[in-house]
């Protein structure tokens, strides 16, 4: 069943399955598909530990058992990006698996961030390298991705073509999800983020049709400059991977999958959606949510 739950000025839902779990998004033989765990948070500075490690169904708890993944198991590689003084945000990626990683809760355990970024990898073809985990910097800017651009390989060489000197430049690895950044960025993520994701999306799904291909673009990510995080959901089939929003004492949380089990904390965030979640020097989180329709799509 389905119903909804009013949040600030817009409304949310949430989905239960047969077995009474908050799920969302597609779901094959009971299960949802989805290939990468993530979370993104803004607010009061928090020690990045609690999201990573404390608890039962934390994001590296989600890496070797995830609730809603046929196969739940994320160990192609983790990330961490986090804002502090400087301008721009610190980054720690390994190929390794999260959970496994001394470093990464080193990290985590003494560093305290009021806007950070956290994702394990389940590769969907992309070689296991530091360089092809998220998150992704440029300048002032992170990002990360869970879905995919269907039929990727076959149209590499005309989406390098769409990027810019610079962006074209900057690829390192060999994901689809690096591309999809280096493109917004082209678009001026920089300058108009909303305007950069929409038209970066539309020309990405245009090109995929143009070329007959039938794999679905899928893309929940999230992308901040250190003061606003910009969350989309969408897919050009009616499988966007899933994407949970908590309005915490803090701040915001945004993640892949809820990291527990109190459906009260946490509310489905509609497909076709875009949020935009900024933290005020008063300590006030503001959330706006925009429909995100490309008309075109399958």
């Amino acid at each position: 069943m389905s119903c909804g739950r009013q949040h600030g000025n817009y409304t949310l839902g949430w989905f239960e399955g047969n077995a009474g779990r908050v799920t969302s998004g597609f779901t094959y033989l009971g299960w949802e598909i989805l290939v990468c765990r993530w979370l993104a948070y803004i607010g009061e500075p928090r020690l990045i530990e609690e999201f990573l490690y404390d608890g039962p169904h934390s994001l590296t708890e989600q890496a070797q058992h995830s609730h809603k993944a046929k196969l739940g198991v994320h160990g192609d590689g983790g990330g961490l990006g986090w804002y502090g003084k400087p301008s721009t945000p610190g980054l720690y990626r390994d190929a390794g698996p999260a959970w496994a990683d001394p470093n990464l809760r080193e990290l985590t355990r003494v560093i305290e961030s009021h806007v950070f970024f956290a994702h394990v990898r389940a590769s969907t073809g992309a070689p296991n390298l530091d360089v092809n985990c998220h998150p992704f910097r440029s300048g002032g800017l992170l990002f990360m991705h869970n879905g995919q651009v269907g039929g990727f390989q076959q149209m590499r060489r005309k989406l390098f073509e769409m990027l810019s000197d610079t962006g074209f430049n900057s690829i390192v690895g060999g994901t689809d999800s690096e591309v999809l950044f280096q493109l917004m960025i082209s678009n001026g993520l920089h300058e108009e983020p909303e305007l950069a994701i929409r038209r970066t999306i539309e020309e990405v799904d245009a090109l995929r049709r143009a070329e007959g291909i039938k794999e679905a673009f899928r893309a929940t990510l999230a992308v901040t400059d250190g003061k606003t995080i910009h969350a989309l959901r969408w897919a050009s089939d009616k499988a966007a991977p899933s994407l949970y929003l908590n309005r915490m004492k803090s701040g915001a949380l945004a993640v892949s999958e809820p990291l527990d089990e109190d459906i009260s904390n946490w509310w489905a965030v509609p497909a076709n959606s875009l949020l935009h979640i900024t933290y005020d020097k008063d300590g006030v989180v503001s959330e706006r949510r925009d429909a995100f329709i490309i008309p075109s799509a399958a």
